[in-house]
């Protein structure tokens, strides 16, 4: 920083207090009158005086100086104040002028005053009005003409020009503000969304976790309990180490999925097999467990769809089937997985005790079975009544799998 800073109000002070004092001593040293000037330019500005000797007039031109560091600092909320302080300011200047031609230096001082003291849009009127005294206390007799000449082709445009530059400033400066402003407030609102996207990622994380416990683990772990009562009640050795083995499978495949379920991963039937032929394995090992006659069909041409699409098509399917196993009491069951342009159409329909669709269910099946149509942009619709069997209707877009596609 330079050390003017933060004293701007005293060096202004002081230059203009030195350029009196520069004036005044060369006007005491030429003698009083030295240098009057003579012209229409100056009479009006000698006439301001009316007698009063120059060096009365410099002590009140001193006086009126001394306002100038407490008017700084308020130049731009006493802004009325400045401006009138800084004319009367120059009509003293232009009357010593007049009076004694060495106060023309003096008079420069308006430069730097209208400078750093005037509003933005006035400060080229001042620094104009400055260069118009001090030409006008200098001319001569024949003057007049070449006064307005110089008036109306230079220091009126100069002050409208100066006008629309300074409009043109604080317009820019106020967009500034405005764009500043806007700024400050699209970072607060960033960071509130990024808040609120982190905290709903972890929504979404918790529900995708419950959901793969829900559709892998908690099932295969009834399954699982079921082919252990059903080896507890076996009355041949072979049929009891038949349950025992299929309790095996069970568990290992519930460890499987459950890993998979902590890394993300697709539904381990996905992994080595299309979307129709691993549902049609699920179902055929979910008939054969719950001992329920099943049909399986494909309609349309399969294509290859979107991890995410045929992972929850899957999840659907099997806990729909699930339901079928623990609530519906069925005995045929049809599943329908239908390929069309646009959507994928997966139908379960059973022929079990039904139930009404407008009471609130227990657990997480029918929701966890929307929440993943809804996660891939479909939906799920469940049509039964008491005693008419249940159909679960679920429709997702049709979109391709690009990776595999290519």
């Amino acid at each position: 920083m330079s050390w003017i800073d933060g004293r701007e109000r005293w060096v202004y002070a002081a230059l203009a207090y030195a350029l009196l004092a520069i004036s005044a001593i060369t006007a005491a040293w030429q003698g009083a009158g030295a240098g009057v000037g003579a012209g229409p330019g100056s009479a009006w500005a000698a006439a301001l005086l009316a007698g009063v000797p120059w060096p009365v007039a410099a002590l009140v031109a001193a006086g009126w100086l001394a306002p100038v560091p407490w008017l700084y600092p308020r130049r731009d909320t006493h802004r009325t104040l400045v401006v009138a302080h800084y004319l009367l300011l120059m009509a003293l200047a232009a009357a010593l002028a007049a009076t004694s031609l060495p106060f023309v230096l003096f008079v420069s001082a308006g430069y730097p005053l209208a400078i750093a003291m005037l509003p933005g849009r006035l400060v080229l009127a001042g620094v104009t009005l400055t260069a118009l005294v001090n030409v006008t206390t200098q001319a001569g007799p024949g003057a007049g003409t070449t006064l307005l000449t110089v008036i109306a082709g230079v220091a009126v445009p100069l002050v409208v020009a100066g006008w629309y530059v300074s409009a043109e400033h604080d317009r820019r400066r106020r967009l500034v503000e405005r764009l500043r402003a806007a700024m400050e407030e699209n970072a607060e609102l960033n960071a509130r969304l990024l808040d609120q996207a982190r905290r709903a990622g972890v929504l979404d994380e918790r529900h995708r976790v419950a959901g793969e416990i829900h559709d892998t683990l908690a099932q295969d772990l009834v399954a699982l309990i079921g082919q252990l009562s059903a080896a507890d009640r076996a009355p041949h050795e072979d049929s009891r180490r038949r349950h025992l083995d299929r309790a095996a499978e069970l568990a290992r495949r519930g460890l499987s999925e459950t890993r998979r379920s902590v890394r993300a991963l697709r539904p381990g039937p996905l992994e080595d097999a299309e979307l129709p032929d691993a549902i049609g394995h699920m179902a055929r090992s979910w008939a054969e467990a719950a001992g329920v006659e099943l049909r399986f069909e494909v309609t349309g041409t399969p294509v290859a769809l979107a991890a995410e699409v045929e992972a929850a098509l899957f999840r659907v399917a099997q806990e729909a089937l699930a339901n079928v196993a623990k609530h519906a009491g069925a005995t045929r069951t049809a599943l329908t997985l239908s390929y069309t342009d646009e959507t994928v159409l997966l139908d379960v329909r059973d022929d079990g005790t039904g139930f009404d669709p407008q009471r609130p269910a227990d657990g997480f099946g029918l929701d966890g079975m929307r929440q993943r149509a809804r996660g891939v942009g479909g939906t799920l619709d469940v049509e039964s009544e008491p005693g008419q069997g249940t159909t679960v209707a679920v429709a997702v877009p049709a979109i391709p799998d690009d990776e595999r596609l290519d």
